[in-house]
């Protein structure tokens, strides 16, 4: 009986096992390196698509009255005019704000209804400035904890008073990939002095944008 040699297998083991083994080895190499690429391209996918988050500055707040009375009204009267910036960091990603709401809010209470801010689409590092008017409109009804508080503060010269923008953005990658929407929170805080730092010294009624002044533009904390 003859001894079949393949590759220096002896010992009765058939030339066709030992070519399925050699196959058998070539496809394991070629999956491993096909997965190997897959992994290098989902990597590189992510590090695309992963967007760095928009920036948002408030760089002007200017109060034209904030009035309330209590304990008589707890009814807030006031109108506002808030500058936001707002800057796409991504070289290589677009921003779409299909929707956004600003409103400014006092100790975690919205003080004005919302104002729709344009539909837009930020390019590669481009940016925009938005001056919307916020109002509470006669619909503004603080507890009468929260209006003792704020007419306090104003006695008292300064005011934190915050401007939230909130909406849904998608991004943009290349000429047709577009994302899903997101959830676009943006929180800038305002300290308004009043009077000067002097306050209003129990008379709560507002006086123009020389009665109440911003203090400093600054950075606004936003989460995608």
């Amino acid at each position: 009986m003859t001894i079949k040699d393949c590759g220096g297998h002896k010992g009765g083991v058939s030339a066709c096992q030992c070519h399925r083994e050699k196959l058998y080895r070539k496809l394991c190499g070629a999956a491993l390196a096909f997965v190997l690429l897959a992994l290098f391209v989902i990597l590189i996918v992510f590090l695309v698509l992963r967007p760095h988050k928009p920036q948002f500055y408030l760089q002007d707040l200017a109060v034209l009255c904030l009035n309330v009375t209590p304990p008589a009204s707890a009814y807030l009267f006031t109108t506002m005019q808030a500058t936001v910036a707002a800057r796409n960091p991504n070289a290589r990603v677009g921003v779409y704000y299909d929707s956004a709401d600003v409103y400014a809010q006092y100790k975690g209470v919205p003080i004005t209804v919302p104002t729709r801010l344009p539909v837009a689409y930020h390019g590669h590092r481009d940016q925009s400035v938005w001056s919307p008017y916020l109002r509470s409109m006669d619909n503004v009804e603080l507890s009468p904890e929260l209006a003792v508080s704020l007419a306090q503060d104003e006695t008292a010269g300064y005011v934190l008073i915050d401007i939230r923008v909130e909406g849904l953005v998608r991004w943009k990658v290349g000429t047709s990939w577009i994302s899903g929407h997101y959830h676009l929170e943006v929180n800038c805080p305002a300290l308004i002095r009043v009077n000067e730092g002097k306050g209003s010294y129990g008379a709560t009624t507002g006086g123009g944008t020389e009665y109440f002044r911003f203090q400093q533009a600054a950075a606004c904390n936003v989460d995608v």
